[in-house]
């Protein structure tokens, strides 16, 4: 009888996986990063509130990303699935789980509930300017706005009682249509469900994007973001355009609105006296990539940006790699709005 009712239970179990799909994705890298002036901040070590220990201008960073998505479908054609995103990064303590989303697709329309992508966030050529093995730009966006949390829920670190606390009732939804070359998005973050925290801090998000690619080699992108992170009256916008003469050649030019950045003001005594509002200026990136060999691609970008904290309002980074077949090499040497240098070398494996 105990056999008998092992051998049901395995059945069932496998019938349950058999009609879901469920599958593991991501990525794996690690290299050398260098920052000239540190990698971070100088800190204090001996508590005179002066910073007296700098920074290794060189480390090596690693990160593996593992995406475990699970879908069905049901007899109607309509597909249900969810994400889970488990991450590590040099220096992390330990290995993150992600809050995941939930989702629903039918006929070209997809509605996430959760920890969602956003509209802004999905823009087509947002990101496109990055390069090196870290996929980083000094084209990208200055703003802060939502997006899907991988090391967690945001916290509250800018809120009058300083308690930094974790956002546990974040809500987000993201509608998205494609159809005939166009992806349209829409997507609302509820920072907190429950509570209205103060410091206008708690102010849901609005995005709206739309993608238009025409014989995949012209692709035109723009976005909306009312409220970026929260921040009342924190919106930006951006608008760009990209042709590509085959998939590994093409040219852009993006511009981006980053809206503002706040932060925390405090009196002689230590104790919260406000907050101050630091226009990040609008950025101009143009960017592209070449070919130059089989396997071997350059790439590179000149960005501007007019905020005023800038030591130069010009930054630009060229970078190569090299395609192994499921794994690249990469590197990157970049100069940033500070006029200081980081570069980058490392492989990156695709699972």
């Amino acid at each position: 009888m105990k056999k008998a009712l092992i051998a049901s239970t395995a059945l069932v179990l496998t019938a349950g996986i058999a009609a879901a799909d469920v599958t593991i994705s991501g990525y794996g890298r690690t290299g050398v990063l260098y920052q000239e002036g540190g990698v971070r901040g100088a800190i204090d070590t001996d508590g005179d509130d002066i910073a007296d220990l700098g920074a290794s201008d060189a480390i090596v960073q690693s990160r593996l990303r593992m995406n475990i998505d699970a879908t069905t479908s049901t007899d109607q054609g309509v597909d249900f699935g969810g994400r889970i995103r488990i991450q590590w990064d040099q220096g992390d303590d330990e290995t993150t789980v992600a809050p995941g989303y939930v989702y629903v697709t039918a006929s070209g329309l997809t509605v996430e509930i959760g920890n969602s992508n956003t509209a802004y966030d999905s823009a087509a050529l947002l990101y496109n300017s990055e390069i090196g093995v870290y996929s980083r730009s000094f084209g990208n966006s200055r703003g802060d706005f939502f997006a899907f949390n991988t090391d967690g829920y945001p916290s509250y670190d800018n809120v009058t009682d300083l308690t930094n606390q974790r956002r546990n009732d974040y809500m987000g939804v993201m509608v998205k249509y494609a159809v005939a070359g166009v992806n349209l998005r829409a997507s609302v973050v509820d920072p907190d469900q429950v509570y209205d925290r103060p410091g206008d801090v708690s102010e849901k998000e609005y995005s709206i994007a739309a993608d238009y690619v025409w014989n995949d080699m012209l692709t035109l992108s723009a976005a909306y973001l009312q409220n970026g992170a929260g921040l009342d009256g924190n919106d930006q916008h951006l608008i760009g355009a990209e042709y590509a003469f085959n998939d590994k050649t093409d040219i852009g030019l993006l511009y981006i609105d980053n809206g503002f950045a706040r932060s925390i003001v405090l009196d002689d005594d230590g104790a919260f006296d406000g907050f101050a509002d630091t226009d990040l200026g609008k950025t101009y990136t143009l960017y592209g990539s070449y070919e130059v060999a089989p396997l071997t691609t350059i790439s590179g970008y000149v960005a501007n940006n007019s905020a005023d904290g800038n030591e130069t309002d010009n930054a630009y980074g060229i970078g190569g790699s090299y395609d192994l077949g499921g794994a690249m090499l990469a590197g990157s040497v970049q100069r940033g709005f500070d006029e200081n240098i980081t570069a980058d070398m490392g492989v990156q494996f695709n699972f």
